[in-house]
Order: structure tokens, then C-alpha cells, then sequence
């Protein structure tokens, strides 16, 4: 029995080890296995980064959407926003109107609400940061890390390891749904992304 309690407590050290949440590659940088567009706006694979792109004539909010739909996770990703208004959005539904979904986005663009909680055909704006925070976390048009952790009725957001928003308690937030990449209708848009990945949570 001496001789076998070590290996038991090795194997068990495994099995608890290969049950823990692991990242996964939401895009594989070279095209858009697992994403679908919603029409509005143009989304394509340029140098390792996912680029959308729209007029300002196109009226539509033009999105990138997983096809896969995710309840409880942390997703990271990075943005850089050249031009006009974006989002991140999560545990969105699809909607038959010219924005596409309803549900949550974090803010996109190079203002001082980026980083905010936005919920599109519901709410509006549920929880805006700080913009002396974002003054100090944020350069405008520069690479920005995002990170976006839903749990149950808790949502916090960070961008460069800072957190700016927290949403915690919240019972009407939708509690699973796509993800989606945005393109505001009306705007010239130029946004990236790259580095997708999400930890799926119990």
C-alpha cells in the first residue's frame, strides 16, 4: 500500500489537473472557420487579424458571429479601432431587425466609454467606466487587450489588466448566446481583432 499511494496521489493530481478550464482559439488567424457574417459591412482575414470594414452609407450593423453559442466563460481578445463605433458582444440572440441581436456588448471604439456595457434592443447603457480610468489605461487607436468574464448573473471588463467595468447581481442580463464582432451601421468603419480565445466555465 506504501508503494501505490504515491502513484494514486500522482493520478489524482492528473485527473484534477485535466478537469481544469483551458483556453481555446475562438479564430485560427487564418480565415473564419466558425464565425458567420450577418449582412452589413465586409469581414475578412488580413495579415493574422480579423478586419471589418463598412461605408457610411450602409445603414446595417454589420456583425462577425460565432456559431457556436457560450453560457459561462472568460473570452480575451484584441482590438484596434481606426475609424468608427464597434463592439464585442456576448451571450447575444439573433433578431430580425437592422442591428441584428439584443443582448450585451462591450464597448469598442476609442472614446472614453470603451470598455462600457452596452445592451443592444434592451437596456442601453447599463454600466459606463470611469474616463479618468480610461484616460489612463486606453491609447486611442493602438492595440488593446481585452478581457470579458460572464458568470451567472456577473460580468466584469478589462482592457490592458485593468478592470473597468463590473456588473454584479445582474438578473436580466441574457445568460447565454453567440458572441459577435460589430460594425455600426451609418459609420466609416475600420476595426481589428486578433487573438481570440475563450475558457469555457462550469
Amino acid at each position: 500500500m506504501r508503494t501505490l499511494l504515491p502513484l494514486l496521489i500522482f493520478l489524482s493530481s492528473l485527473l484534477i489537473t485535466g478537469a481544469e478550464p483551458k483556453w481555446q482559439p475562438l479564430f485560427n488567424g487564418r480565415d473564419l472557420d466558425g464565425w458567420h457574417p450577418v449582412p452589413g459591412g465586409k469581414w475578412e482575414v488580413v495579415d493574422g487579424t480579423i478586419l471589418g470594414t463598412s461605408p457610411r452609407s450602409e445603414p446595417r450593423h454589420g456583425l462577425l458571429m460565432t456559431d457556436k453559442r457560450f453560457k459561462n466563460f472568460r473570452v480575451r481578445a484584441k482590438f484596434k479601432v481606426t475609424s468608427g463605433d464597434s463592439g464585442f458582444y456576448f451571450r447575444v440572440e439573433k433578431t430580425n431587425t437592422h442591428v441584428s441581436v439584443r443582448g450585451f456588448q462591450a464597448e469598442v471604439d476609442n472614446s472614453r466609454e470603451v470598455g462600457g456595457l452596452y445592451e443592444t434592443s434592451m437596456r442601453a447603457w447599463v454600466s459606463k467606466p470611469d474616463p479618468k480610468l480610461i484616460a489612463r489605461t486606453v491609447k486611442p487607436g493602438e492595440w488593446t487587450d481585452l478581457l470579458v468574464t460572464a458568470v451567472g448573473d456577473d460580468i466584469t471588463v478589462f482592457l490592458n489588466g485593468v478592470k473597468v467595468t463590473e456588473l454584479l447581481g445582474d438578473k436580466k442580463c441574457l445568460k447565454e448566446g453567440h458572441i459577435a464582432l460589430q460594425l455600426h451601421g451609418g459609420q466609416d468603419m475600420k476595426v481589428q481583432f486578433k487573438d481570440l480565445a475563450i475558457m469555457e466555465l462550469p
